[in-house]
């Protein structure tokens, strides 16, 4: 789960990282009174879940979604050109995302830019500070251009962050004496949140220092770890499913694992693992997966009936391929849902399905015995060559 820009400051305030004032708005109005509240100099920002606001472009016209000012007047205009607009990023793609809200915060002084994350890190099993004196870009064109600028930390899970390793990070990004102490600071402050609140990413970028010697989180993204989520209603509560694609919000609602994809053939699937060989295969016989739909290994009938309805909604659907290996699954409860989803609704595009595995004598003989229009398929790889045949 990710979570706005306001949101984040909201949390680095609340675990003591130091961070510029700021309020979101939803309207020019409130925009005004949050900007009358701060300094001379003042940042409107659009939050959206994406990067590259700065330079993305609204499809009204109006350049950037962040945007320095020096008067509540100047906000409010601003806020008003961007709110209920949709921005375009190189992170969004060309059908961009609607703006709903802007922070609006202090604008500071930036002496130099850093970047500063913590993650969780597979290989190691551990989190990992990631630091750079190359903040403000993008870190990966760090990484390729000058990994040697680039500064890693893995920090023992049960020992926690300790004093040397603030030490060696202050020291590769050139930080000494009272800016390294507030560094140490801040970067305690982000490694408590981040195990505190189950993130997978906390990413501060930039991270910078002022001339007055401040050092300060400007922007930062977070990802937290969806199936912690139990733990924390406070952070489940910051959940923004406008940002998120609606259908795979719908199949959430049915605890149904749902991705949407660009191409036109639908897939059905029990089992992740089923559901990535099955994409894969498609896309070996010719064809271009519309989706991933992990129907989980106990799947009811209302949840397959579901599933179709969810599929038939992407309009880029030209067929729909449903694999089905019974462990755990029924193929008879899959049977049952196909019959009951198609009766439902008006099926006009090629259906394959291969079915195998714990009762699937049953489910055949439900299919066989129905009105379902569909196309049987023994093996996976017959499935996947008759999907791209029935369309093509």
């Amino acid at each position: 789960m990710n979570i706005h820009e306001y949101q984040a400051k909201e949390l680095f305030e609340k675990f003591g990282v130091a961070t510029p004032k700021g309020q979101v708005a939803e309207t020019p109005e409130e925009a005004t009174a949050a900007a009358a509240d701060l300094g001379s100099q003042i940042v409107v920002k659009a939050q959206v879940h994406a990067g590259g606001r700065g330079k993305g472009t609204f499809k009204n016209g109006f350049q950037g979604g962040v945007h320095l000012v020096n008067s509540a007047d100047e906000a409010a205009d601003v806020a008003g050109k961007m709110i209920g607009e949709t921005l375009v990023t190189h992170q969004t793609g060309e059908e961009g995302k609607q703006v709903n809200k802007v922070m609006v915060a202090d604008a500071v002084d930036i002496e130099k830019e850093y970047y500063l994350a913590i993650l969780m890190d597979r290989e190691s099993r551990s989190p990992v500070i990631v630091a750079s004196t190359e903040g403000g870009v993008n870190i990966e064109e760090v990484a390729e251009q000058t990994p040697e600028k680039i500064f890693r930390e893995v920090i023992h899970p049960l020992l926690g962050l300790q004093p040397y390793e603030i030490r060696n990070l202050a020291s590769g990004l050139g930080l000494s004496g009272d800016t390294a102490k507030q560094f140490g600071k801040l970067l305690k402050g982000v490694f408590k949140l981040f195990m505190s609140c189950d993130c997978s990413m906390v990413e501060i970028n930039p991270l910078v220092t002022t001339p007055d010697g401040q050092v300060l989180a400007l922007d930062a993204k977070f990802d937290f770890d969806d199936n912690a989520l139990y733990r924390h209603p406070d952070i489940e509560a910051l959940h923004d499913p406008t940002e998120e694609d609606p259908r795979e919000v719908e199949a959430a609602k049915y605890d149904l694992n749902y991705i949407g994809l660009d191409g036109n053939i639908a897939c059905l699937v029990n089992g992740a693992g089923l559901a990535m060989a099955t994409m894969d295969i498609i896309k070996q016989s010719g064809g271009e997966p519309a989706n991933f739909l992990d129907v989980g290994g106990g799947a009811t009938q209302e949840q397959v009936r579901n599933a179709f309805k969810i599929i038939l909604g992407d309009p880029n659907v030209k067929g729909i391929l449903v694999n089905i290996f019974g462990g755990i699954m029924d193929c008879d409860v899959i049977a049952k849902g196909i019959v009951a989803a198609c009766g439902e609704v008006d099926l006009s595009i090629p259906l394959v399905v291969r079915l195998e595995g714990n009762n699937v004598e049953a489910g055949k003989e439900t299919l066989a015995g129905s009105d379902v229009d569909l196309i049987a398929a023994d093996t996976l790889a017959d499935a996947a060559q008759k999907a791209v045949a029935a369309i093509s």
